[in-house]
This record gives structure tokens, sequence and C-alpha cells, in this order.
């Protein structure tokens, strides 16, 4: 037998069994212009998708809201926030283990304080979702 033949034999075995495995098994495909392609992907840059994944989610009739920040800024205020919520249990904690001990009602006073300030803090977790 030639290589040729070989290689030939081998690649078709190979590609029999290497079927790949997807969740949909239907594809569309379809075709735009220049210009139409650069408003799609101008779009799926703005949510931060592929151009493939935000037309399907348009296709599918899914609302799309542009993020308030970019990809950067996002992860600026998440550390921040993490940091600020890290201080804010570690003060309650505090607190409750002083009110505890003394019964002083200045630390109900700020540990109500402290509720209201996580309370803001989900808030804005909330807004950045």
């Amino acid at each position: 037998m030639s290589e040729r033949t070989t290689n030939l034999a081998s690649k078709f075995s190979v590609r029999e069994h290497q079927k790949p495995n997807r969740k949909e098994r239907k594809q569309i495909s379809f075709r735009v212009n220049e210009s139409e392609y650069e408003k799609l992907k101008q779009s799926a840059d703005t949510l931060h998708m592929s151009v493939p994944a935000f037309v399907k989610k348009k296709a599918q009739g899914s609302r799309l809201v542009a993020p308030k920040f970019d990809k950067d800024k996002q992860q600026s205020i998440v550390k921040e926030l993490s940091s600020l919520g890290n201080n804010v249990n570690q003060v309650a904690k505090y607190c409750n283990k002083r009110y505890k001990e003394s019964r002083d009602p200045r630390f109900m006073d700020l540990n109500r304080n402290l509720t209201q300030i996580r309370e803001i803090l989900n808030d804005i977790w909330q807004q950045l979702k």
C-alpha cells in the first residue's frame, strides 16, 4: 500500500471518529456586508460578547442592555466593594463581641448603622450585576 493511500485512509477514519459533540444540532448561517458586520461587531463589543453570541441572543428576542461601566472599571469597583464589605464585616464582628461583653447601648447603635451600610453595599452589588 502506498503512503498516499495510507494517509487518505487514516484521515478518513479519523474524521469519522471525531464528530463534534454539540448541544445545538442545527446551524443557521447568513451573510452580511462589511458595514452590517461592523455594526454587529460594535454592538457585540459594547456588551463584551462575540458577534455570533450577540446575533443569537438578538434572534432569540433577548433584551440586551449595555453595561454601565467598561470591563476595567467594573473590576475596579468590584475590588473596592469587596474591600469595603470586608471592613464592614470586621467592624461588625468587633462590635457584636464587645456588645455581648459590655451591653453598652452605643454598640447597638453602631450595629444598626453597620446593618444599613451592608444593605447599601448589597444594593450597589445588585446594580453591577
